[in-house]
């Protein structure tokens, strides 16, 4: 709720004119700022009681398709509700205007390279610290029929598509609107790697995100980050495929 500066009457934050007088409304900046602070903290909040569900429901088993794929379509739903709030900004991060063939080359090239560096150094430091356990996500999904079509869906596919959307599209717009640049595109790759809980993988992932939010504020897309997203978990994928069969 907000109260018209001219007659001082309570209105909703929605609405453009003063019901009583007819007045424009002219929103507070300090309500704004508020309001993007706190689907910021919404966000961030409601990405921590799904993780917690989701740990508590699967219980570390992964033997249950149901369950992978209900876990990956709720995902989805949170992503998309809290972009439907600020869809006409977010849509607008959907064009290709301003990706030329070097960009596209660039978005190529890179996570081909930096992927392998990843997957290697990952696995050496993995080795060191956890007695040379590590996790092979082809392998975890070998109780399937089709494991690598569906490792490629659940590895590949869908975490670029949403959470590009989640953290590069909804929680940037928000961000930007009570930061700076600079500190949105940090501030983002903080809370991307911090959702994953793992400390090993927060050593990437950080600096990953930093890639994708400097590329999605440059040219404004979404498409990019994505491109990029999907080329490195496709290329660890790949490595895992291989490196399981050539063991079996």
């Amino acid at each position: 709720m907000i109260t018209c500066q001219n007659c001082k009457s309570v209105v909703e934050t929605h609405v453009k004119f003063c019901s009583k007088c007819g007045q424009s409304i002219k929103k507070d900046i300090d309500s704004s700022r508020m309001n993007a602070i706190n689907l910021i903290i919404g966000f961030y909040v409601a990405n921590l009681i799904f993780i917690a569900c989701t740990y508590l429901i699967s219980d570390g088993s992964t033997q249950d398709f149901k369950m992978d794929l209900g876990i990956e379509i709720a995902f989805a739903i949170l992503v998309l509700c809290f972009s439907a709030l600020d869809y006409k900004n977010i849509l607008k991060l959907y064009s290709f205007k301003n990706i030329h063939w070097k960009v596209l080359l660039f978005a190529i090239v890179v996570p081909i390279f930096t992927s392998i560096i990843v997957y290697y150094l990952m696995a050496l430091i993995n080795f060191l610290l956890e007695e040379g356990e590590y996790v092979n996500y082809y392998e975890t999904y070998l109780y399937l029929e089709a494991p690598l079509l569906w490792s490629i869906i659940f590895i590949a596919i869908l975490p670029p598509i949403f959470e590009e959307l989640a953290f590069r599209g909804f929680l940037f717009n928000k961000l930007r609107e009570v930061a700076s640049g600079k500190l949105t595109i940090i501030a983002t790759a903080f809370l991307f790697a911090l959702i994953h809980f793992s400390f090993i993988s927060f050593l990437w992932i950080f600096p990953f995100g930093l890639l994708l939010g400097y590329l999605r504020s440059k040219y404004n897309t979404l498409w990019i980050g994505i491109l990029i997203h999907f080329i490195h978990n496709f290329i660890i994928l790949l490595i895992d495929y291989y490196s399981y069969n050539s063991i079996v």
